[in-house]
């Protein structure tokens, strides 16, 4: 199973705010561990949605409209992601619970979402 821990955004993140030396050596150890256990596949941080780019499809078979970041007005941006492959749900909580607090100073958040796998939509066998 694969699960991604989706680290949201706050205002210093957007505003470009680097982490403290400390939290970058937290987040490496973290990382260390999840590849030891080999349970990572991919974890980055993104850059503010300052420097993003919002692709919509606002009319079925249209033309898609292209907007160039800030996103100011989206209420949850993303700041960056952990990929991991696990054997159950109650592992990836394990994992995301350990994962340092991703900002600092209490204003980190994590969603933990299950990847749909392609024999999930196609009801085939893995």
């Amino acid at each position: 199973m694969r699960f991604m821990m989706i680290v949201k955004a706050t205002k210093d993140s957007e505003a470009g705010a680097k982490p403290s030396p400390e939290l970058l050596e937290a987040m490496m150890k973290y990382n260390e561990e999840l590849a030891r256990a080999g349970v990572l596949l991919a974890a980055d941080g993104l850059h503010a949605s300052a420097t993003g780019i919002r692709i919509a499809y606002p009319v079925p078979g249209g033309k898609p409209k292209v907007t160039d970041g800030p996103f100011t007005e989206s209420k949850e941006l993303i700041a960056g992601y952990t990929l991991i492959e696990v054997k159950s749900r109650e592992e990836a909580i394990e994992w995301a619970l350990r994962m340092p607090d991703p900002h600092g100073f209490g204003q980190g958040e994590i969603e933990l979402r299950q990847i749909i796998e392609m024999h999930e939509l196609t009801g085939q066998s893995e």
